[in-house]
């Protein structure tokens, strides 16, 4: 686990094994989630790139009566 360091103007620097490893390039943008006492960063992929990553997944899903 590595630690930053927040500058003055709280910018923080993501360590270089952790770029490497997500894919982030310079420019690119990240969302940021606050979750009780941490945050969580996560990288902003364009619609192109997320197409299939839910391939395989069960879509059998139960509906009321009502609905056809």
């Amino acid at each position: 686990m590595d630690a930053v360091t927040v500058s003055p103007k709280f910018q923080v620097v993501i360590p270089q094994a952790v770029r490497k490893s997500w894919g982030i390039k310079p420019g690119q943008k990240v969302q940021v989630i606050q979750y009780g006492d941490r945050v969580e960063l996560i990288p902003v992929k364009p619609a192109k790139q997320t197409r299939g990553f839910l391939k395989g997944i069960n879509t059998n899903v139960q509906r009321e009566p009502d609905r056809s």
